[in-house]
């Protein structure tokens, strides 16, 4: 909640004219993880990036995430920060992955092959359409 908190009052320096790097405080925050976390996170940036270029990066309770229109669509969850045994990508209510009367919002990451890779780009494509 701490981080969170942070997050907002630099949120509202960067409404009042202030300088806030959403994407500057992302990376800062994967630099911070411990490997294998901070490969995956770097990735997974790079595979958001690429495609879904309108969202924004910034930090959310800590977490690398992706907003449009100020609404977190997706977000990194390393395995580390909450001593799990796998690494998440999971997707708010802002994502366009409705899909019937149940969807999964949250994926479990513990290595990106080149399926996985696809997958990634297919879910965030759709979840930023």
């Amino acid at each position: 909640m701490k981080e969170r908190a942070k997050e907002v009052k630099a949120a509202r320096r960067g409404a009042r004219g202030g300088k806030a790097d959403g994407e500057a405080e992302l990376l800062a925050k994967v630099a911070e993880m411990a490997e294998p976390d901070r490969v995956l996170a770097e990735r997974v940036h790079a595979l958001v990036r690429a495609a879904a270029p309108e969202l924004t990066p910034k930090t959310w309770y800590g977490m690398p995430a992706y907003a449009r229109d100020g609404k977190v669509v997706c977000f990194f969850q390393s395995a580390g920060k909450f001593k799990a045994r796998y690494a998440t990508l999971g997707f708010n209510d802002a994502a366009h992955l409705d899909d019937g009367a149940m969807w999964p919002t949250a994926f479990a990451l513990t290595e990106l092959t080149a399926a996985v890779e696809e997958r990634i780009t297919e879910l965030v494509t759709r979840a930023a359409g």
